[in-house]
């Protein structure tokens, strides 16, 4: 797969740990997600309903709930904790000599 990389340090030096940010990456509305020193991208949609998912929060496993259904998601591979079957996209983030990049397909 081809990516755009971009770099969102800037964005992550300002997010606070364990809070979700919906952010504007290569044109497209992405979340964010800081966990220590990892950082997580992911559509800032549900897959099921479109609910906006930086207006949720984090369960006691640190996955990612949908304000709506109160759907689950694993922020490092996307998948539904809660078993309904959807799927939230995510996008990889890489640190290349301490910047934070995303990676955006082309």
């Amino acid at each position: 797969m081809l990516y755009d990389w971009h770099n969102i340090s800037d964005i992550v030096s300002g997010l606070a740990d364990n809070a979700l940010k919906e952010v504007v990456v290569g044109g497209k509305n992405i979340g964010l997600l800081k966990k220590g020193e990892t950082v997580f991208a992911f559509a800032a949609t549900c897959p099921h309903s479109g609910a906006p998912l930086c207006d949720g929060w984090l369960d006691a496993r640190g996955h990612i709930v949908c304000p709506l259904h109160k759907y689950k998601f694993d922020p490092k591979n996307g998948y539904n904790s809660t078993g309904e079957g959807y799927k939230l996209r995510t996008f990889p983030v890489e640190v290349r000599e301490g910047e934070f990049f995303v990676g955006i397909l082309t």
